[in-house]
């Protein structure tokens, strides 16, 4: 397994002229951004044939110029979301994308490179196609040398196949800390882009609050959400599938516009242990990590069956309890824990994941039942690949997946759009880490003041309607108390 290197990623092809459905946009010093129309089933070679060519930073034919990419120690700036760049390396001071647990992590602000991709179930070959070419087209300095440094992409998934909206990026500033006292800055220039990072780069700028928070219903309410899972129920019963994952949404409404920041630091204050996430407008704190990738070591948190956290410390040694002995619990992790097991176990020379049973996951607001699952690639695979390899995996769709899916469709009444999908972050020699986006909300680009939320449960044969709807209250909480002080 190499660690070094855009080779990791394999080699791109240049193509000579873009791709019919893709739309190209470029100017020096400008982010280059791709937004695709059209089939929702193209080979991935067509979806990216045109994206290199005409624009600058992307090069690798003759002559053409190429994004430059630096890496530099940097002095540690303790907290990840207590900073901002200048306005000549980002025109807004949210970050662009996050990935953070435990004060360690990346933060990336403004743009290099983007893509957003369209409905298909190859939609991850596709974007993993563009990133070999957007990396294979750079000239790298890389002082530091660790994970995270270097090329740096940030994504986030759409759940199902049908929705559109799958983005990756590449930003212009990132700044990485490993909790040790080690950072660094990597900036990405394009030609024409003459800003410089020194000391200057990066600002302290307090975070401003949303103000008073207004809440409404999404597309079922909870009413109505309970007649679906009881409606999941029978269908289980019938024996039409074993689980399914049924989700549902809610619309918060600020006083001001939402700062991302408030919200990352909230979220990460109260929530260490989680994965701290934004990237394309969806921010949120996920507990469970999907797959991580260091050279050919691979680990999977695989989290399913809940139990809120108890009043009293005598209520919440209880619940905890419960939630150990709980069949209906224990048979929902087993579904989830078994499918990533299922997807790893022919991609690797070890794995190590057999555990008797489930280990309580003590998180602020709930109990989750949680699996570690470790293993050694047999041959090389990118994180996003895996990602996509795992993906959905039956802690967010169900089992059987095929039947969960279409039963969601059915049920849910609504698009859940990058909710529960593959979010995280990769390096251009495939390493990486990508979680489940869970626990988050979706800005709304047209009105900064709006944010939509979700939250879902696994359903069983022993599930009831009015405990799942507890159940996705629990869930919600974080991200409601991340934009309202006053809950």
């Amino acid at each position: 397994m190499r660690n070094g290197g855009s080779r990791g990623l394999g080699v791109g092809v240049m193509r000579d002229a873009p791709a019919e459905g893709a739309a190209v946009t470029a100017g020096a010093g400008a982010a280059i951004r791709i937004a695709f129309h059209g089939s929702q089933h193209r080979d991935p070679d067509e979806l990216v044939a045109g994206l290199t060519a005409g624009g600058p930073g992307m090069g690798g034919e003759p002559g053409m110029e190429r994004l430059a990419v630096r890496t530099v120690p940097w002095p540690d700036p303790g907290d990840l979301f207590a900073v901002r760049p200048r306005d000549r390396f980002s025109t807004s001071g949210a970050p662009l994308a996050a990935w953070v647990r435990h004060g360690a992590g990346l933060v990336g602000w403004g743009e290099a490179a983007q893509v957003t991709l369209p409905a298909g179930a190859d939609r991850f070959a596709a974007a993993e196609k563009w990133l070999r070419e957007v990396f294979d087209g750079t000239r790298v300095r890389d002082e530091v040398a660790v994970p995270g440094s270097g090329p740096i992409a940030f994504g986030s998934f759409t759940f199902d196949d049908c929705s559109d909206g799958s983005v990756l990026t590449v930003p212009r500033l990132v700044l990485g800390r490993d909790g040790h006292g080690r950072a660094w800055l990597t900036t990405v220039s394009q030609p024409g882009d003459h800003a410089v990072a020194d000391e200057s780069a990066l600002i302290r700028v307090p975070p401003a609050d949303p103000g008073p928070v207004q809440w409404r219903e999404g597309a079922l309410p909870a009413q109505e959400w309970a007649a679906a899972v009881a409606a999941a129920v029978a269908r289980i019963a019938r024996g039409d599938l074993r689980k399914v994952v049924l989700a549902r949404d809610i619309y918060a409404t600020a006083e001001h516009p939402i700062d991302v920041r408030t919200i990352l630091g909230r979220l990460a204050g109260r929530y260490p242990d989680c994965y701290t996430f934004t990237c394309g407008g969806l921010v949120g704190a996920t507990p469970e990590l999907l797959i991580r990738r260091d050279g050919d070591e691979v680990r999977s948190l695989v989290l399913a069956g809940t139990m809120p956290r108890g009043a009293t410390p005598e209520e919440d040694a209880r619940l905890a309890a419960a939630l150990l002995s709980s069949a209906k619990e224990v048979e929902e992790h087993d579904y989830a824990a078994a499918s990533v097991r299922r997807v790893l176990a022919p991609l690797c020379e070890t794995l190590d994941g057999s555990s008797p049973g489930p280990e309580l996951l003590r998180l602020p607001n709930v109990y989750h039942l949680g699996t570690r699952v470790v293993g050694r690639l047999a041959a090389e695979r990118s994180a996003l690949a895996l990602a996509a390899a795992l993906h959905p995996t039956a802690a967010v769709g169900g089992d059987p997946t095929d039947v969960a899916v279409d039963l969601i469709r059915e049920l849910e009444g609504m698009d859940r759009a990058r909710y529960a999908g593959p979010v995280g972050w990769m390096d251009s020699s495939g390493n990486g880490e990508w979680g489940i986006a869970l626990r988050c909300a979706q800005l709304d680009p047209a009105d900064g003041r709006r944010a939509r939320l979700v939250a879902g449960c696994g359903i069983v044969a022993g599930s009831d309607p009015a405990a799942e709807v507890a159940e996705t209250l629990a869930k919600f909480r974080p991200m409601r108390t991340a934009l309202d002080q006053a809950l």
